[in-house]
């Protein structure tokens, strides 16, 4: 399986985020040349010799924007020395507000960005200041403007949910935010503890309580009925687009198709096997440089891994499964009846009520089909 789709993980910030487990590197002076020269050190290992030819690239962190209107400049260049852009390739850089200047959204834009994933997670200005975001509520919307002024024709607007409930944050009101600045794609992401992060230390003292499941769903029903009654569509279960706007690099992902990757923590799969990086900046540069893989993992997928995947991936996306990866219809049909899915054109699609239960359902199916 050829590889179409190339992630670039660039793993700068200013300061981590709360709820942050990423491969991230906190540096208060970015070091994009070295950076740079770590990053085509890995891609002349990886790239085949008649270069790839990609459909999406994506620029994700960490922060990419941190790098810089000349620093994404130059690593455009050193992606085309080893991957060769189709005609209408989207390229998707992730940019966070209080980077962004009229300076460097024309030089973005100029180097061949078209799609740009801004991280404003919430409006609300005390909440970005107990998630340990840098950048103000002004700055998000200027951001914004300022991308749309530079000629930016495809934005998309990242919000969190599920905030604990001493935050008084309004949820509603950042979701009509966000209809009034008006992005092509919006994705919404529920708030994890995960290990290791400030929010986990804050849970365990008691000073944070997260969210209870009946809250989690109410927050994600309502931006479900709003987003969706306002010519979004809901496309999959963390994200919404406007008409022709779907993710097309994250798309290949919930297709199941074969990508490449590098750069710290980056992830590849190639149909049958899926591998990944080094996650720390500093061990990833050191074998880089040396001239070596930074491969830190590696997972065959059997026959039974690769129908378990088919199943999830499957059940995430309005594109739906197909019934023929069902053994038990009864299971599916138990959904329908609970206005969990919906079924049509011999393909099985959950609805927005069904994705709350995602893990469990596709849980179900597999069970299910290990026992025919």
């Amino acid at each position: 399986m050829s590889e179409r789709h190339l992630y670039i993980h660039v793993p700068f910030c200013a300061r981590r985020c709360a709820y942050c487990d990423f491969s991230i590197a906190v540096r208060p002076q970015v070091p994009v040349h070295e950076y740079l020269r770590g990053l085509r050190a890995e891609l002349a290992l990886r790239a085949p010799a008649d270069k790839w030819i990609i459909d999406t690239l994506y620029f994700g962190g960490g922060t990419p924007s941190r790098l810089g209107p000349q620093g994404i400049t130059a690593l455009m260049t050193v992606v085309a020395e080893f991957a060769t852009r189709a005609p209408g390739a989207e390229v998707t850089m992730e940019v966070n507000p209080e980077d962004v200047t009229p300076e460097s959204a024309k030089a973005w834009i100029d180097a061949g960005i078209n799609r740009f994933s801004l991280g404003v997670q919430t409006f609300d200005a005390s909440v970005l200041k107990w998630m340990h975001r840098v950048h103000s509520v002004e700055q998000s919307t200027l951001a914004y403007d300022t991308l749309r002024s530079a000629g930016a024709n495809n934005i998309s607007v990242d919000l969190i949910f599920a905030l604990p409930a001493t935050l008084n944050r309004d949820w509603r009101e950042d979701i009509e935010k966000v209809l009034t600045v008006d992005p092509e794609h919006v994705s919404l992401y529920g708030l994890t503890v995960e290990t290791g992060t400030p929010l986990q230390r804050w849970v365990d003292r008691g000073t944070a309580v997260p969210v209870g499941d009946d809250s989690y769903s109410q927050e994600f029903m309502e931006a479900h009925e709003v987003l969706t009654s306002n010519g979004f569509d809901h496309y999959e279960v963390s994200n919404f687009a406007k008409p022709g706007f779907r993710s097309r690099h994250n798309s290949s992902y919930w297709s199941g198709a074969a990508y490449a990757a590098a750069g710290p923590s980056a992830h590849r799969f190639d149909g049958t096997t899926r591998d990944w990086n080094i996650k720390p900046y500093a061990a990833w540069l050191e074998a880089v440089t040396a001239g070596t893989l930074p491969t830190e993992g590696r997972e065959d997928l059997s026959y039974d891994n690769r129908a378990t995947e088919r199943i999830y991936l499957g059940l995430r996306t309005t594109d739906g499964l197909s019934l023929s990866e069902v053994s038990d219809l009864s299971t599916v049909h138990a959904w329908r009846d609970a206005g969990w899915a919906s079924i049509s054109n011999e393909t099985i699609r959950l609805t927005a009520e069904g994705w709350l239960r995602l893990d469990s359902l596709a849980a179900d199916l597999t069970l299910s089909r290990s026992n025919f």
